[in-house]
């Protein structure tokens, strides 16, 4: 069985996987009992897995059907209870609520009449050799992956030293250039313009490109460039994990603007709060360099150091040494006219 390494495959493709019982089957090693039925064809729609323990002794209310059915050993016990006849109608019983597939654990020992029920209900029957609970992890894992809440929005994500930074702004205001200067400095481009985002773990969300743009820039008045293309290999990345928003926007004399970077703000995506600061644009800023700064400034924030909190502390030591000298210089005059 392949297991999944840092909570999501390691490759493009792997964003790509339908959520059908094939996927599942051959990302899992499974051998498949009814070659009949075709796999791909069944779609799994939710990531947990259920064991048919209660429904086997005939018990059906709040029968979690649309799950990936698991038969391990306690079900096999139980199993050699029944005589063939009754075993067949309760197989036929679940099987006649469409169940995506039924995984037997263990390399257990599967009956023909077993078997000939799935096939006459088109409910495909699995086999591994693994243990039951290494089973239900694994697929459970690899199912939260394949059916993970995804959003698409507009933005360009840059690899910028390692941090994955969603590029956001209105229309014009200069994202692509920003992008391409980043990548004129050897940082890797994911996406442009449109980011399909996967939401891989209640705590991560990953960025990719759609198939159609991947590798692409548009860039005004000279027309859509590929990346790959020109600068190699190295100057593509296929997804990133999602860890900054920088918002471009006009510049706004009337609006007060945070000279210090005190107030941390975040932007919700799929229920993962995202951190975001918002850069004023105008002509003459070097914003390759500005964006790589908010880059290195949020790498160091996460790994212990705050700039402007530093900053504010010294500030107020310093004030605090003002005020002691100017209270220590007002208490010798006052001794010298007594």
């Amino acid at each position: 069985m392949k297991s999944i390494i840092n909570e999501y495959p390691q490759n493009y493709d792997a964003f790509r996987l339908s959520s059908t019982v094939g996927t599942l089957a051959k990302r899992m090693d499974f051998t498949n009992l009814t070659p009949e039925i075709d796999l791909d064809r069944i779609q799994v729609t939710e990531y947990g897995v259920a064991r048919p323990s209660l429904q086997l002794t005939g018990f059906f209310n709040f029968f979690a059907f649309k799950r990936v059915q698991i038969v391990g050993l306690v079900e096999q016990e139980y199993m050699k209870t029944l005589d063939d006849e009754v075993l067949a109608e309760r197989f036929a019983h679940i099987a006649s609520f469409h169940v995506p597939c039924i995984i037997f654990a263990r390399n257990l020992q599967v009956k023909d009449s077993i078997l000939d029920v799935c096939k006459r209900y088109g409910v495909p029957a699995l086999k591994t050799d693994k243990e039951t609970d290494e089973v239900e992890a694994e697929v459970i894992r690899f199912l939260r992956f394949l059916l993970a809440p995804r959003q698409t929005v507009h933005g360009e994500l840059i690899d910028v030293f390692g941090l994955g930074v969603l590029i956001q702004g209105d229309s014009g205001i200069g994202k692509s250039e920003a992008a391409l200067s980043l990548i004129n400095r050897g940082h890797r481009l994911i996406s442009d313009d449109l980011v399909e985002i996967r939401k891989v773990s209640e705590e991560s969300l990953v960025g990719l490109a759609p198939e159609l743009t991947r590798d692409f820039i548009e860039l005004r008045g000279v027309g859509v460039v590929n990346i790959r293309a020109m600068y190699g290999y190295a100057a593509v990345k296929e997804f990133q994990t999602i860890d900054m928003i920088i918002n471009l926007e006009e510049i706004n004399r009337d609006k007060s603007a945070d000279r210090f970077g005190l107030d941390h703000q975040y932007e919700n995506i799929l229920g993962v709060q995202i951190d975001k600061i918002n850069i004023p644009v105008r002509p003459g800023r070097n914003m390759a360099v500005i964006l790589e700064s908010a880059a290195l400034n949020f790498r160091a924030r996460i790994m212990g150091y705050d700039a402007p909190a530093d900053f504010m502390n010294r500030l107020s030591r310093c004030r605090e040494d003002i005020l002691d000298k100017q209270k220590s210089d007002l208490i010798k005059d006052l001794s010298e006219n007594l």
